[in-house]
């Protein structure tokens, strides 16, 4: 933690420039960037972790050495191409202070913030559910959560990736293209989520067998991957229809309610109930922990479908 809390400044930076780019349809430079930043941190892990070609073994510290290096090399090489390639991207601009515009934007993302950060209350309420059952299922729910979350990076990017679509044609004010957009994106987050399914599916086998792991934590992140793997499905709609193609038209308060109500009045009370009064088995409490990926699909169809969800955030 000594040496890895530097790297969040700088992946603050990364993640602001980056944010700006994709708004006007520049991704190919996150892409590289991830890239290069794969292969860095993954070579200095190799020799800083294991003291390899003759460097001081640091274990965990070599570890957060090789994300710091890597952050770094990341936000340094953003920031020169945007400096050279970016002509209507001044870095300057980002010294400017608008007060009506900050004005708007805190009013309409304060919310959100507030929810984001009851979101890593959750996760660590979530951790504190299965860590009160077993040891077995502590291991188990890592393991299994290493490879769903490399999944989920495709709703992630599916999110993303709908919220600059629908805002573009939300600007154009081109109600009929928003609509289309809409079905469409929908059933491409469908065909996402079964490719999805099917991958992690298959996959968890081997990916398990690279662990050294007890035959009952085997078994049960065995079990929990299956069960992760139909919830992905619902994710991998429920997540982009509401996160980008809802909140990206401007109706960012009904992802936030719906969120509030699913976490905290369904699944938090569900799954403490299950895992301490029920004394469920921990394939129970997962399932109730993850439950909320499946039932928010109804309310993102219905809002996306029949609900006055586009708003126009700009001003005249």
């Amino acid at each position: 933690m000594r040496v890895i809390r530097f790297t969040y400044l700088f992946f603050a930076i990364t993640q602001i420039l980056l944010a700006t780019l994709r708004t006007v349809e520049v991704v190919k430079i996150a892409f590289v960037l991830s890239v290069m930043t794969f292969f860095v941190n993954c070579g200095i892990n190799y020799v800083l972790i294991f003291g390899n070609f003759g460097a001081p073994r640091l274990g965990t510290t070599g570890a957060a050495i090789g994300t710091l290096t890597a952050r770094i090399l990341e936000c340094v090489v953003l920031i020169f191409y945007i400096s050279r390639k970016e002509k209507n991207l001044n870095l300057s601009d980002y010294l400017h202070f608008d007060r009506m515009l900050a004005k708007d934007y805190f009013k309409l993302t304060t919310p959100m913030l507030f929810v984001q950060g009851l979101w890593g209350v959750n996760t660590a309420l979530q951790t504190v559910i299965l860590g009160h059952m077993t040891t077995a299922a502590i291991a188990a729910n890592s393991a299994a959560s290493t490879l769903f979350l490399m999944v989920k990076s495709t709703a992630v990017g599916a999110s993303s990736t709908a919220s600059v679509i629908i805002g573009k044609a939300v600007g154009e004010g081109d109600m009929a293209k928003v609509k289309r957009y809409s079905n469409r994106l929908q059933k491409m987050f469908l065909v996402i989520g079964i490719c999805s399914d099917i991958f992690l599916f298959f996959l968890r086998i081997p990916v398990l067998s690279l662990y050294n792991l007890e035959p009952e934590t085997m078994k049960m992140a065995n079990t929990f991957l299956i069960i992760l793997s139909i919830v992905d499905v619902g994710m991998s709609y429920q997540m982009p229809t509401n996160s980008g193609i809802i909140r990206g038209g401007g109706n960012a308060m009904f992802v936030v309610k719906m969120d509030l109500i699913s976490i905290y009045l369904i699944v938090l009370p569900l799954s403490f109930f299950m895992a301490f009064v029920v004394k469920a088995s921990p394939a129970v409490v997962v399932c109730c922990l993850n439950a909320d990926q499946i039932f928010k699909c109804v309310p993102a169809f219905l809002e996306s479908h029949y609900g006055n969800w586009v708003r126009k955030l700009t001003r005249e």
